[in-house]
């Protein structure tokens, strides 16, 4: 029951006189106010109204904060004690990246300077497929949209881009070593649509940027700038920047130098600046300088492609060598490629043929029988050889190129006619008997560099076959005395007569003449190893015989004659193996010499594989290709004229009406 309030005390103040004011304005009598009209009775309720007590829900909205808070101060302590290594880490992983900063590769220049083959700025296109989900692009296929776009610049498959575009991780190349044009083109794009994305976040919309995650890696290009100017000597660099063939891939490591690194902060595709960097930079490759002389390379390749061309010739190669220093002054072949854009180029022609194409000389190889017998003192150039029509010797019949009655030839004759009867007759006699006589002319040859490496490294060099003379067959004893059973590569071939040019030394040939390092100094290549073959008085009577090849009227090289030079030279024609039919079919022609005869200074060798239209002979399609690129070799290099006249070595004698034999 509720409670009784005590009475009221009034509290007595002052008598006030009636009629006395305060300064109030006195209040008129109250009326009565008359009596309201009655109103329904209200039932009263059986108890007193009560509160609802609010501590039970105190205490479970205190209980249900105090939960929450104790999960985040759990979550806290795990991610800042229990696991904070870890969750540092993988922020740091999202929020770092790392590039690679390529290096320059060097450049590859002629012996004058001029770049055969050098770098150009150029970027790699990459993306971060992170941000080509739906979450961030805010796109669901953006991938796909964003491969669509790209695929017609980079000219890649759009399956591809995609592909990698919806990969997990970071980091992705797109294409590598794309042209400024290229990225700035995507750059135009990339702006296009970031501006469509502003624009429609700002209508509020989900503002929808498929590009956003593309971006560009700053690196270099490789190309050549005479295009496929000495392209098989260079080779190429493949899609990686690595050197893949030739020079470029020998001295990859000189070249490539190392690359650097660069690390630093990002965050939506957009680098932090304030975050700090960390880098190592590159190192760049050292440039490397050839023995090649450029303008000498361009005579000898336009010559060299005009004639296979014409000839219609599975392949040809030319070299020019200094016979003084065994320098490489240009290696042309034909057909070639050009390494800008190897989408075009034959696979075939893709190497350096040069180098890597064994093949039976012919009579070019007969300097070589005629150096072993001068240097054994078997015979002299005037030494007479009765040449018959046919010569039987073991298993075989043996003629010359030609059909003709006995001939009366001097040993310098035998070789300006090319006699292949005549230099069996000659090399017979460096022996008492055949096998001992295999074994002289076999340490010869060797000497003289065949079935060995030329001493250029050069990757794919054939060093040709030569078998041990144990293992001759009974027709070999007789045919690799003039160039066939055996087989050597082009650079070889030129190498024998830069031998007996230089003097009867021989010179491992050089391409390289030094590099220079990214502080530009310059470091000489090793010199060359030195070996000598033959004397130099058989050195100059062979030159003396080779001069009768080419000046003597009955000689097979007259078409190499070169006004106001003495030159020294040799024809060769022989029966080809057929790489891939297998046996005999086709020729090889080939002709090789040196010039001015009186003072040597450089060699020319030119050969041409299965002519199929015209001659087929050494002397009539490869002469005049010799006599081009020689005289062109010649003023380039300003080398005077002969200063006298040309050695008059007799050809033929006139026999007796007694003789007999083949060598008197």
């Amino acid at each position: 029951m509720p409670s009784k309030e005590p009475p009221r005390r009034r509290v007595p103040g002052p008598a006030r006189p009636r009629g006395a004011t305060d300064g109030r304005r006195p209040r008129p009598a109250a009326r009565r106010p008359s009596a309201p009209a009655p109103r329904p009775s209200r039932p009263r309720p059986a108890g007193p109204l009560r509160l609802g007590n609010p501590r039970p829900r105190l205490r479970l909205v205190s209980l249900a904060l105090t939960l929450v808070m104790l999960a985040f101060v759990v979550r806290l302590l795990q991610v800042q004690a229990v696991d904070a290594d870890a969750y540092a880490a993988k922020a740091k992983e999202n929020r770092y990246l790392d590039y690679t900063i390529s290096a320059e590769r060097g450049e590859i220049t002629d012996r004058n300077g001029v770049a055969l083959a050098t770098s150009v700025d150029a970027y790699n296109i990459t993306a971060d497929p992170s941000m080509f989900t739906p979450e961030f692009s805010k796109a669901p296929d953006a991938p796909q949209q964003a491969a669509a776009l790209l695929a017609p610049i980079l000219g890649t498959d759009t399956a591809e881009l995609t592909r990698k575009l919806a990969g997990k991780g970071r980091y992705t190349v797109l294409a590598r070593r794309q042209t400024p044009q290229v990225w700035n083109q995507i750059k135009d794009l990339k702006s296009v649509f970031a501006e469509k994305a502003s624009e429609d976040r700002a209508r509020g919309g989900a503002g929808a940027n498929v590009l956003a995650g593309v971006f560009q890696e700053a690196t270099t290009k490789r190309v050549y700038p005479n295009g496929g100017l000495a392209a098989g000597i260079l080779g190429y660099v493949n899609a990686e920047g690595k050197g893949a063939g030739g020079l470029e891939s020998k001295l990859d490591k000189e070249l490539a130098g190392e690359d650097g690194k660069i690390r630093y902060a990002q965050a939506g595709g957009r680098r932090v600046p304030t975050a700090g960097t960390k880098e190592i930079p590159a190192v760049a490759g050292s440039d490397i300088e050839l023995t090649i002389d450029r303008d000498i390379q361009w005579a000898a390749q336009q010559a060299i492609t005009d004639q296979v061309k014409k000839s219609k010739a599975d392949r040809g190669y030319v070299i020019v060598q200094n016979a003084r220093t065994g320098e490489v002054l240009a290696m042309a072949n034909a057909p070639g490629f050009d390494p800008n854009d190897l989408s075009q180029a034959d696979a075939a022609a893709l190497g350096n043929a040069a180098l890597q194409d064994a093949y039976e000389p012919g009579s070019t190889s007969k300097v070589m029988s005629m150096a072993a017998v001068l240097e054994e003192k078997v015979a002299t150039p005037g030494t007479h050889v009765t040449v018959p029509n046919r010569l039987h010797r073991g298993d075989r019949l043996f003629k010359d190129d030609i059909d003709h009655p006995t001939w009366y030839l001097t040993l310098n004759g035998v070789l300006a006619k090319s006699s292949n009867i005549g230099t069996i007759l000659a090399t017979g006699e460096l022996g008492r008997t055949q096998p001992e006589a295999n074994k002289v002319l076999h340490s010869y040859l060797r000497k003289f560099g065949i079935g060995s490496p030329t001493g250029l490294g050069y990757p794919g060099e054939t060093p040709g076959i030569l078998a041990a003379p144990g293992d001759w067959s009974t027709s070999q004893q007789y045919t690799i005395p003039f160039g066939q059973g055996l087989s050597l590569n082009a650079m070889q071939a030129a190498s024998i007569y830069s031998t007996i040019a230089n003097g009867g030394v021989r010179i491992e040939p050089t391409l390289v003449r030094g590099t220079k390092d990214a502080e530009g100094r310059f470091l000489a290549a090793d010199p060359p190893e030195r070996t000598r073959v033959v004397s130099a008085k058989t050195a100059r009577t062979l030159a003396a015989m080779l001069e009768s090849v080419v000046g003597d009227e009955e000689g097979t090289g007259t078409k190499a004659k070169i006004p106001g030079y003495r030159v020294a030279g040799k024809t060769g024609t022989a029966n080809r193996v057929d790489p891939v039919r297998g046996g005999y079919h086709g020729y090889t022609a080939s002709f090789a010499g040196f010039a001015p005869a009186d003072k040597p200074q450089i060699t020319v060798y030119c050969a041409i594989q299965n002519p199929t239209k015209g001659s087929y002979f050494g002397g009539q399609i490869c002469g005049p290709i010799y006599k081009q690129v020689m005289e062109f070799a010649l003023k380039t290099l300003q080398t005077p004229p002969s200063g006298s006249g040309p050695a008059r070595l007799p050809v033929s004698f006139e026999p007796d009406e007694g003789t007999r034999g083949t060598k008197q």
